[in-house]
Formats: C-alpha cells, structure tokens, sequence
C-alpha cells in the first residue's frame, strides 16, 4: 500500500481525469493512467478521481487482475506509473459504498472524499477528462 497522499484545499490542478470505468471494461483503463503518468512527468499538478465502477480498481488486488491487452503490464503497474510520477489519486466514499467496498479493502492509501468535497480539485482544472 502506498503512503496516505494528501491534499490542500487550495490546491489547483492542470489536469483532472474522471475515472468511472472498471474491471468490467479493461481496455477502457489504461489510458487514464498513460495520461496521468506523462501529464505528471511533464510537470502538471495531475489528479485523478475515482468513482462510479471505476472506484473498484482501488479494491486490493483488483487491479493486478485487470490486463488492457493480452500479454502486457497489469493495470496496476499503469496506476503505479502515474503515482511514482507525481499524478495525485482520490476517491468517491459514495462510489465505495455503492459497490460495497470497505476502506480497509483498498489497495491505495487515498483520500476519500464526497462529490462535493471533489469539485474544487476536478472543478478549478485547466484540463478535464473522463474515462
């Protein structure tokens, strides 16, 4: 498990990806991260938001299941990628509620917060995708 990230209120964002796909739909999940991995090692304040089905990454060892393409890197070595270079990840409590996930079955030791709690960091980008 990684280290808690933290975040300042008053933090402002280049880049907000929206990650609501998941495990269901592998080839929909690596570019996100491809995304969050170059944005960061570019030097943007990078943040990716999990919610809706995408927030079923997050469950410890999910993500080492789910594989883009037969024979590649497990999605999880993605989302290291884009951890290890500098790319911020939260998560949506009502997501992880929605799909019965305890906070003590995360593999990432992230903040979780509300839709409403999200939208200065998702809301205030320069750049917004979702996935």
């Amino acid at each position: 498990m990684t280290t808690k990230q933290k975040l300042d209120e008053n933090e402002n964002f280049d880049f907000a990806i929206i990650m609501t796909s998941g495990s269901d739909t592998p080839k929909h999940c690596a570019a996100p991260f491809f995304f969050a991995a170059t944005a960061a090692a570019m030097e943007m304040n990078v943040v990716v938001f999990f919610t809706a089905q995408g927030t079923l990454l997050l469950k410890k060892g999910e993500a080492e299941k789910v594989f883009p393409k037969e024979g590649a890197e497990s999605l999880k070595h993605f989302m290291d990628q884009a951890l290890n270079n500098g790319a911020k990840f939260i998560g949506c409590k009502a997501s992880l509620d929605l799909n019965g996930i305890p906070e003590g079955e995360l593999g990432y030791d992230i903040p979780l917060v509300s839709a409403a709690q999200a939208m200065p960091f998702i809301g205030g980008a320069e750049k917004l995708v979702s996935f």
